[in-house]
């Protein structure tokens, strides 16, 4: 099979065609039991009638995540099953600008999007799996038996969507981001998006123009996603109690904010050979050869933007916009404007990445081109299983975290986002098919379980001096998002970072023996 390497056709994602009800998205956030609700329901389903699919609006698609389901593919087949995942992300991304452009008909056909978008989608991504199985039974892999059941995708109305408001619950590794539990005091913003027909669209090139789902683009982020930081409880738990036994020093590496701008719309964790696998731009620090084509002899050869000229790690992460209007170059790209991903984009204040130790025991040095991706995505429609964001403001660091919702920081504040990567890993595998179970979270006392090996634990702080949005009638005003893809709806929650760890010069292990001695470095 070859490789897919070619540029795709994505028709400009043009502006979102207000409905004719107005999209409430207020409320108690995501109700995930529904977004696997069977896409047959056609009589009894949110849009089984003209009325209903006025006041119930699909907002988003949602797609059951393939790609973490497949935690055994033989790694001959690898190359080509994040191929086809990319081709399933792609057709995501088309049905959704689709159901963006569409709005007219979905008015006049309550079973427009059913026959229309979401059925054909189906049927591509069925053929899609069958190629998955194919390769991965080809190399004398065994397929995953139920991949057919999670061809099927539904559209998700507006007030289903995720709107705000910290929904309590374990965050995932949470525990390792300032002792954090999911945050669970965040206010909602009352009011959500407004505006019957209008869609709460603020006229012109002013700035912070919403429209349909929100947005300057028509997809987010919305009124609800953003609260004062000022009035929200504080949440952050306690870090877990260190043992004699624990590894108390850390480790600075300075590589800049990407003030050269070294930017991509690939990933080539997740979609090796792709162009535009991550359909959203990430900022890149440390190693400057990164793209969907770079092997290991590629980072090897590099250079790198830290001050360590031993670090040719890879750092990056998706950018932040503010959306006050502005365009910036990649308005008409792909991963860019063609993708709902718009505003000027903002470079951070300031970068800083620390690795540190384990609370319960010594670390060992990180293996040579070890993969490591903390949160996800597809928060939107995956849930909150695997997401670890964390929002804060300047000042407020120590006393709120939010995961699933922007702040508003009071003036002379900035806005922080923090993360904390796994750091525990299984002793053998710089990767795993679905880029997860190869490391894990220690539990809630710092321990890591399973026979993994505690390891160097990165975390990274970006800080963004950003002028604070307003909220006016239910509208966002100079709203600010991450990059995500599109029909992820900017939701803060999608929040992710990337890294491969790549060193010269025996640095690994100064790394570690830094750590362990409880060293400043």
């Amino acid at each position: 099979m070859g490789r897919n390497t070619r540029k795709r056709r994505t028709p400009l994602a043009t502006k979102a065609i207000a409905a004719s009800a107005a999209l409430a998205l207020g409320g108690g956030g995501l109700i995930w039991a529904n977004f696997y609700a069977s896409a047959h329901e056609s009589n009894n389903n949110a849009w089984g009638n003209q009325t209903k699919a006025a006041n119930a609006q699909v907002a988003t698609i949602s797609c059951p995540d393939i790609g973490q389901k497949l935690t055994s593919v033989p790694r001959q087949a690898r190359n080509e099953v994040d191929g086809e995942l990319a081709n399933l992300d792609r057709q995501i991304t088309d049905a959704y600008q689709r159901l963006m452009t569409t709005r007219q008909a979905q008015a006049q056909d309550p079973s427009f999007v059913q026959n229309s978008i979401l059925q054909p989608l189906k049927d591509r991504r069925k053929a899609i799996v069958d190629r998955i199985k194919l390769e991965i039974t080809r190399v004398g892999g065994t397929s995953p038996s139920n991949l057919d059941a999670l061809t099927g995708c539904t559209g998700t109305p507006a007030n289903q969507t995720n709107s705000g408001g910290q929904n309590g619950g374990q965050n995932n590794g949470g525990q390792q981001q300032n002792g954090g539990q999911q945050q669970n005091g965040g206010q909602q913003q009352n009011g959500g998006q407004q505006g019957g027909n209008n869609g709460g669209q603020q006229g012109g090139n002013n700035g912070g123009q919403q429209q349909g789902n929100g947005g300057q683009a028509g997809n987010g982020p919305v009124a609800a996603d953003f609260v004062d930081i000022t009035k929200v409880q504080p949440n952050v738990a306690a870090k877990p109690q260190k043992s004699g036994n624990a590894s108390n020093g850390s480790f600075t590496t300075r590589c800049g904010v990407n003030a050269n701008k070294n930017h991509n719309t690939d990933n080539v964790i997740v979609a090796p050979g792709v162009t535009n696998g991550a359909h959203h731009l990430h900022d890149y620090v440390g190693n400057q050869k990164v793209n969907a084509f770079s092997s290991n002899q590629t980072f090897l050869q590099g250079g790198t933007s830290c001050q360590n000229k031993n670090d040719l790690s890879a750092y990056y992460w998706p950018v932040v916009r503010v959306q006050d209007g502005t365009q910036d170059f990649d308005q008409n790209a792909d991963g860019g404007g063609k993708e709902g991903n718009v505003g000027k984009i903002l470079t951070p204040v300031q970068a800083q990445i620390k690795y540190v130790g384990s609370p319960t025991s010594k670390v060992v040095p990180m293996p040579q081109f070890l993969r490591i991706i903390t949160g996800d995505a597809k928060t939107t429609t995956n849930g909150l299983a695997n997401a670890n964001a964390h929002w804060s403001c300047t000042g407020f660091e120590n006393k709120v975290q939010l995961t699933t919702q922007y702040p508003i920081c009071p003036q002379g504040s900035n806005v922080v986002r923090t993360f904390a990567f796994q750091s525990c890993w299984d002793g053998q595998n710089v990767d795993s098919a679905n880029h997860r179970t190869h490391v894990a979270f220690a539990d809630a006392n710092g321990n890591c379980q399973n026979g993994f090996k505690a390891i160097p634990q990165l975390t990274m702080r970006l800080v963004y001096k950003i002028n604070p949005p307003t909220i006016q009638n239910g509208v966002v005003k100079n709203a600010y998002a991450v990059d995500g893809f599109p029909e992820q709806l900017h939701k803060p929650a999608t929040d992710h970072d990337d890294f491969i760890s790549v060193t010269t010069g025996g640095l690994a292990n100064k790394i570690a023996n830094c750590i362990n001695n409880g060293q400043r470095c």
